[in-house]
């Protein structure tokens, strides 16, 4: 980086799209099939290679989420690393399989950029996953889409703390882009998130086209709401679930919530508010994926940060 604060990268040649993560979230797989089969020159774009690629085949076979565990908390150091093996968890097996394809993860060698494509049962709109502050490209990239289906919403959703953070599959590459997209049931393919998804695709690799081009984009700001905390369920002491997201919270993904909100509604009736300090902004409302993972929402709070210009080397 120049003293001028223009950051310079390389282009980005390769390119993967990841559908099927998660096997049961119908958007990601049925457009990566399509473009498999044949809409190819859908996702061309000059000078680049555009790979898209069914993360996990099995769990699509089946329209489950997973089939021994979360691929999308699978690509932890200790599971790339592990000895091969069949005895491994078959997410596990298919992690080391896509670093190989696609990584390997923090390596020169990794593709320039993963969009991995996930639906959500919340209301969430379209909404940009970015795992790094510091990561100017992505910046620039969602700065453009935001711009590009102005008046639409495009929140970004900034998760780069260590201990809330997890390793996606996404991770491997050295840009990596999730795109959530919701409300949309599991198992179900909606036309509208299927479009919107479809959609922020065809403006992400026009800014990647653009970029490689040489087009040098200027210094902007992108309001981000980042990760803060993980909220879970009121539960008893044999950790059974004892109340309900409140009807005032649910589809209220992104709206603030104050201190004496509604928060939960207990089974008979009674509200639990929010006791937090000061006003949150609630995502990922009574996900139907985070039942297991013991997760009502998360909460976000509302931050700018500066992207520097960049350019290609």
């Amino acid at each position: 980086m120049s003293s001028n604060n223009v950051a310079s990268f390389n282009e980005a040649r390769r390119v993967a799209i990841f559908g099927g993560t998660h096997g049961n979230e119908m958007s990601g797989v049925t457009l990566v099939n399509l473009w498999m089969m044949n809409s190819r020159e859908e996702i061309q774009r000059k000078g680049v290679e555009t790979q898209p690629f069914i993360t996990n085949p099995k769990a699509v076979e089946k329209c489950s989420r997973y089939v021994d565990t979360d691929l999308n908390r699978a690509f932890t150091t200790e599971n790339l690393s592990a000895p091969h093996g069949k005895d491994l968890p078959y997410e596990v097996q298919r992690a080391q399989e896509i670093n190989r394809l696609f990584g390997p993860k923090g390596s020169s060698e990794a593709y320039d950029v993963i969009f991995d494509l996930h639906n959500t049962t919340s209301n969430m709109g379209c909404t940009l996953i970015l795992e790094s502050s510091k990561d100017h490209f992505n910046l620039q990239m969602m700065n453009y889409i935001k711009k590009a289906i102005a008046p639409d919403s495009c929140p970004v959703l900034l998760n780069e703390d260590p201990g809330l953070k997890y390793a996606t599959a996404r991770s491997v590459a050295k840009h990596s882009v999730g795109l959530e997209v919701g409300p949309q049931p599991q198992g179900v393919l909606r036309s509208n998130i299927f479009e919107a998804m479809r959609i922020i695709l065809k403006h992400a690799l026009d800014f990647i086209e653009l970029f490689n081009e040489g087009v040098e984009f200027p210094p902007c700001t992108v309001d981000v709401f980042k990760v803060s905390e993980r909220m879970d369920y009121p539960r008893d002491a044999n950790g059974n679930i004892i109340a309900m997201v409140h009807p005032n919270l649910q589809d209220c993904d992104w709206e603030p919530l104050t201190p004496g909100d509604p928060m939960f509604q207990t089974f008979d009736g009674k509200t639990i508010p929010y006791e937090g300090a000061g006003a949150v902004y609630p995502t990922f409302i009574n996900e139907a994926a985070y039942y297991e993972k013991q997760q009502a929402f998360v909460t976000t709070r509302r931050e700018t940060l500066a992207a520097n210009a960049i350019r290609k080397v």
